[in-house]
């Protein structure tokens, strides 16, 4: 009856403490409670009175009745809440992946654009309340997806990002100005892009830092991501007769003054990924940088149990009455 009850009133359990004191008094004055006859010998009698004996149970009836009146009064009741949360402050978001043929290298592992693919599907899943875009760029660029709350389709898109859909080059203010393209109509409250090169630029017909001051116009905050280790790696430099790529050393090479200006003048950040294990940081980092404020109502649905401690005070008392007033009865 009582799992799972909780108290309004527990302060009515003070009460309780009349109960001993009860027994106490009745103790002392059960006596008084029946009319005596005084005589000087009851031998020739048969006193075997077992209403008598028990007598004391309309007593007990009371004690219980009192006991569920002041369970009654600390309120028992069961609570039920119920949740429901409200995105206060969404964020839009729109990842620009370069997909130039350096992003093959293989000094992150298996090579930069699968390292990246794994990295950045885990961001999108850790994103449950915004809307995520991606857009590829090479020697010019393109929207893979539009920015969308369908986690699904951008994480379908993303595993379908590869090398050989672009003509060969790095054209970063294209890659941004696309982005920025994708956001500008957006209505949220935040909207961030995600920009990610290996290389400089040379390709396209839009500046970076052009793209960049179009990011400020709209309110666009901008991570730029440098990815690639330092010194040399091991990168297609050639294509084989088959038309696969022949690998050599070729040194990184990375405008990281260009990806911080990016980054300063936007709001944002500039990081530099060495290694896999780097690349997962900063991704982590970004996360946490760009929290999603959400907003939690709790209703609270209460249902009373006092009424069946109250019907069960009141049968006791009728119990108690009518053998009082029966079995118990004094004539004398």
């Amino acid at each position: 009856m009582f799992e799972n009850i909780e108290f309004a009133n527990p302060q009515f359990f003070w009460l309780l403490l009349l109960l001993p004191m009860a027994l106490l008094w009745y103790f002392f004055k059960r006596k008084d409670e029946v009319a005596s006859l005084k005589i000087s010998s009851i031998k020739g009698f048969s006193v075997k009175n077992i209403a008598s004996q028990l007598r004391p149970v309309l007593f007990a009836l009371r004690l219980l009745a009192l006991a569920a009146i002041i369970t009654a009064l600390a309120r028992p009741q069961t609570e039920d809440i119920s949740t429901r949360t409200k995105t206060t402050k969404g964020i839009d978001i729109v990842m620009a992946i370069d997909v130039s043929s350096s992003m093959l290298a293989r000094d992150l592992k298996p090579n930069r654009l699968t390292a990246l693919k794994e990295v950045a599907g885990d961001f999108i899943k850790q994103r449950p309340n915004d809307r995520i875009g991606l857009v590829g760029y090479a020697g010019e660029s393109y929207t893979k997806t539009p920015i969308t709350s369908d986690k699904s389709i951008a994480l379908s898109a993303l595993k379908e990002i590869t090398y050989g859909e672009l003509e060969d080059g790095t054209a970063i203010g294209m890659g941004l100005a696309t982005s920025v393209n994708r956001l500008k109509e957006s209505k949220a409250i935040s909207k961030v892009i995600i920009l990610l090169t290996d290389g400089v630029n040379n390709s396209g017909f839009i500046e970076p830092n052009t793209a960049a001051d179009l990011a400020v116009e709209f309110g666009i905050k901008t991570y730029t991501i440098g990815l690639g280790t330092n010194g040399n790696a091991l990168s297609p430099i050639a294509y084989n007769p088959d038309g696969s790529f022949r690998y050599g050393m070729r040194e990184v090479k990375i405008d990281e003054k260009l990806l911080e200006e990016i980054a300063d003048v936007t709001g944002g950040k500039y990081f530099r990924a060495t290694d896999n294990e780097k690349l997962e940081e900063i991704y982590d980092e970004i996360n946490k940088l760009e929290k999603t404020e959400i907003e939690e109502f709790k209703y609270y649905k209460y249902e009373e149990k006092y009424r069946p401690l109250i019907l069960l005070a009141g049968v006791l008392l009728l119990i108690e009455w009518v053998l009082r007033n029966s079995i118990f009865k004094s004539f004398i």
